[in-house]
């Protein structure tokens, strides 16, 4: 039986448009070639492309690869990363169909369970689009996920895994070019869709190397959102933030001044540190995370002070 370096959670430019009304229509740059050639140089096998509420792209990127006999021993499998009636995300592993955005989580699973696919909770305890405890519905828990810097929310996802006997993973999340493969799983299988699924079904999968997204790359991440996502942002500070649209609208404009000034190492490096304080209340203490949900600036600061 064989060994397959897997990469279970990364996105390219067809998940854009699929994020959700909350978000900004701007999710993902990277494309199809290069996110083959990566997968490529850095020695992976398999890679499940987890674009938000869709399927595009995967008939594309398959077509792709068989035209270039480089890539020839990558694999490429189907799976969709799937947003809840509740804002909560699901993965669901190997699925013929792709399955529509804004339903119950129990509805979402019964359909993955009936395409004879997998259910993965990711960032289960992150502080936005997490399932929290309802992830003991899915098969398997993203125990590490790249993204969560404040480094709590995968402790808690860890503790959670183990307390309930469930499969444990990690994944990059990678919505740019340079965190995909920052994690990667190794899937004791031969390198088919049935075998790795078969595999990741009873847990013959350990996570073979995890690591965080830098600094640089979320701000790369978030300086890609918001320039091509202006409108739709300044008409969601409107509408959300009408109180603070003022020191928004200003923050926008001093950004298209000099999108490179030190003073957005310090916006990250602060806006970390709260993250962190809100992360150990709701993780740690027991907070209320539903106090998130409406995304209220002023909710999430009194939280993190």
């Amino acid at each position: 039986m064989g060994h397959i370096r897997a990469e279970l959670h990364c996105h390219n430019t067809f998940s854009n448009f699929h994020v959700g009304e909350d978000e900004a229509p701007y999710d993902c740059d990277i494309t199809i070639p290069q996110q083959l050639e990566r997968a490529h140089a850095l020695g992976l096998e398999a890679i499940f492309v987890t674009n938000h509420n869709t399927l595009d792209g995967y008939s594309q990127i398959l077509q792709y690869k068989n035209d270039h006999e480089k890539y020839k021993k990558i694999q490429i499998f189907r799976a969709e990363e799937i947003t809840t009636d509740t804002g909560a995300h699901v993965i669901a592993y190997g699925i013929d169909h792709e399955i529509r955005a804004g339903l119950p989580l129990e509805q979402v699973v019964d359909e993955i369970r009936r395409q004879d696919a997998i259910s993965c909770a990711p960032h289960p305890f992150s502080l936005l689009d997490a399932l929290r405890d309802e992830a003991k519905k899915c098969d398997m828990i993203e125990v590490f996920n790249s993204n969560n810097v404040d480094v709590i929310s995968n402790a808690r996802a860890t503790e959670f895994s183990i307390a309930h006997k469930k499969i444990g993973v990690a994944g990059s999340d990678s919505h740019v070019l340079s965190t995909l493969g920052r994690c990667v799983n190794l899937i004791e299988s031969e390198n088919t869709l049935d075998d790795a699924l078969f595999a990741m079904k009873h847990g013959k999968i350990t996570i073979q190397q995890t690591g965080y997204a830098r600094e640089q790359e979320t701000l790369e991440h978030i300086k890609y959102k918001i320039n091509n996502s202006k409108d739709y942002l300044a008409e969601y500070i409107r509408e959300h933030y009408p109180n603070s649209q003022w020191m928004m609208s200003l923050l926008l404009k001093m950004y298209d001044l000099n999108q490179n000034s030190y003073l957005w190492s310090i916006v990250y490096k602060l806006a970390v540190y709260l993250m962190k304080r809100v992360s150990t209340k709701i993780n740690l203490q027991g907070y209320d995370a539903a106090k998130l949900h409406d995304r209220n600036l002023a909710t999430m600061l009194k939280m993190a002070l």
